[in-house]
């Protein structure tokens, strides 16, 4: 049986809710990384005979979650885990409209979870992993949960386009030093394509006066062309797990 290690940050909902389900298989260790602790996945993870460890941490304050995310794989015995993938999928998306329109704190909260965590974490798992049997086996992974407002600007959303946009170019730049030593670990920045989230719920009920786009996103869902979370979750794991993951950094589910 295939020991797969995954940590996966904003797990309690949506996207990270469906990933975290889906992850539940027998042998697994799942590690995850939210606001709040999950009763009902856990029962679920007893269930199926998977490992679950639930950290609540607020990631707008990641440092001390990577010092413990690095002692927490410094203990695990390596030699038996065949796979170890890091998810970061946590975002926060500010209140729709101008820049300026959002307070200071609300912007730095935004970009700290958006971006810096998932570099924090990278840089720990990175550090963590060298030297394990599955790095020098090429079963190493991580796998930056992106979207496509990071390669399209739209107004009314520039914090969060800045934070995608900016997890995209980290990628690529991690994927550069990788290919430079002999027990490369993986990367990917993956846009998982249009969700039927709360996030969407935001968008499609923005005021379209500061947010030009909502009838575009008011218009997804009226056609039919949302992805459930459990869907997209599905694609975005069936990806993770490809024989080619990392030949193409920053990548779209969808094609």
């Amino acid at each position: 049986m295939t020991h797969r290690l995954t940590i996966l940050t904003g797990a309690s909902r949506g996207l990270g809710a469906a990933l975290a389900e889906q992850l539940l298989e027998p042998g697994a260790t799942l590690l995850t990384v939210s606001r709040h602790v999950d009763e009902r996945l856990a029962a679920r993870a007893r269930a199926a005979g998977t490992e679950l460890v639930q950290w609540s941490r607020d990631l707008a304050d990641a440092l001390p979650v990577a010092r413990d995310l690095a002692a927490w794989l410094a203990q695990r015995d390596a030699g038996g885990i065949d796979e170890a993938a890091l998810v970061n999928n946590a975002g926060v998306l500010t209140r729709i409209g101008p820049v300026d329109e959002s307070d200071d704190a609300e912007i730095a909260a935004a970009l700290r979870v958006g971006l810096e965590a998932a570099m924090l974490l990278t840089a720990a798992f990175l550090r963590a992993t060298r030297g394990w049997p599955a790095r020098r086996a090429g079963a190493c992974r991580v796998l930056n949960i992106s979207s496509g407002l990071g390669r399209r600007a739209m107004a009314g959303s520039a914090v969060y386009c800045a934070a995608k946009a900016g997890m995209d170019h980290f990628s690529r730049a991690v994927a550069l030093d990788e290919a430079h030593r002999g027990d490369a670990a993986r990367i990917v920045s993956l846009a998982p394509g249009v969700i039927d989230t709360g996030m969407q719920a935001q968008l499609r009920s923005a005021d379209p006066a500061r947010f030009p786009d909502q009838p575009v996103f008011a218009g997804l869902r009226e056609s039919g062309r949302l992805a459930s979370a459990h869907e997209a979750a599905a694609r975005v794991l069936a990806f993770l797990r490809r024989a080619d993951f990392g030949a193409e950094v920053v990548a779209d589910v969808r094609g």
